[in-house]
């Protein structure tokens, strides 16, 4: 009998949220994968506490791709996953994932957006994920708590700003080397809530989305994936009080794709007709973002 590959699960932290952290530290240990699973907490800036699983110092970049790019050269495992902290591996995610995966290089799946007491199923309705796919929406379902990829062949790229679209950077540069293996059921539960490390952070955001722009270029070629990242920008700067950066982008957002809804929405946060917290509450509340 071939024996099952190995799994190292990388679990990068802040440390200053215990609760989250050992809730998906334990749901990462409960799965019923037989092969062997290795996890290991990366913490960034803070000590993790004791989730009962070796805790590392962040010794890279400080950020998020730092993080992960550590706990992946502390494992010797054959394949890698990671997870935030606070997301939750359901039951089956990781045998699922790997048999799907079989020969393949980088495997993710769907997910259920919990947003306060609501949850969202996001599925990708395919068994694969293309740059073609990734380029036209960001398609939240192909999340970080779901990568799961042979140890060595990627790594975080840690010049992200911010650590913004680190991931979103990752999956395209593994469809670019052959399509994602996709399991379209909802395997992992990502919790969307006040806590994110993200919320708000407008001003990394925008420079993440120069990021991309810049180091992805096939972004701005089809119409309707850059109309949503114009649209992005245009909404992050409205709620940044620039009105005339968020203008210039609603504009550019329309001239994509006239009919992008992100841009009458980023115009009514310019002029002030509703706050851009607000809008990001009734999105994540349907399980979905700007």
């Amino acid at each position: 009998m071939t024996a099952l590959p190995s799994v190292g699960v990388v679990i990068p932290t802040r440390g200053d949220r215990p609760g989250p952290l050992r809730e998906a530290v334990a749901a990462v240990l409960a799965q019923d994968y037989p092969g062997r699973v290795a996890v290991v907490v990366v913490a960034d800036g803070a000590d993790a506490g004791e989730p009962g699983v070796p805790v590392l110092a962040n010794c890279r970049t400080p950020g998020l791709p730092g993080a992960r790019n550590t706990g992946v050269a502390a494992l010797d495992t054959d394949l890698v996953a990671f997870c935030d902290d606070d997301d939750l591996w359901l039951p089956g995610k990781l045998a699922a994932q790997v048999r799907a995966l079989g020969g393949g290089e980088f495997a993710s799946c769907a997910i259920e957006v919990e947003h306060g007491r609501r949850r969202v199923v996001r599925l990708a309705g395919s068994d694969t994920v293309t740059v073609a796919d990734l380029v036209r929406s960001r398609m939240v379902m192909v999340h970080s708590s779901t990568f799961l990829f042979r140890r060595g062949v990627l790594w975080a790229d840690e010049s992200a700003p911010g650590g913004q679209n680190e991931d979103w950077d990752l999956a395209l540069r593994a469809a670019r080397r052959q399509p994602i293996t996709y399991v379209d059921r909802p395997l992992v539960r990502v919790r969307w809530g006040g806590s994110s490390h993200y919320a708000a952070r407008w001003a990394d955001r925008i420079a993440g989305l120069d990021w991309m722009l810049d180091r992805h270029p096939e972004l701005a070629l089809d119409r309707r994936g850059a109309a949503r990242v114009y649209g992005q920008l245009a909404f992050a700067h409205a709620a940044l009080g620039r009105r005339r950066e968020a203008v210039r982008w609603a504009w550019r957002t329309l001239g994509a794709r006239p009919g992008e809804p992100r841009a009458p929405i980023a115009l009514a946060v310019a002029a002030g007709l509703v706050p851009a917290a607000t809008v990001l509450g009734l999105l994540h509340g349907r399980g979905r973002g700007i």
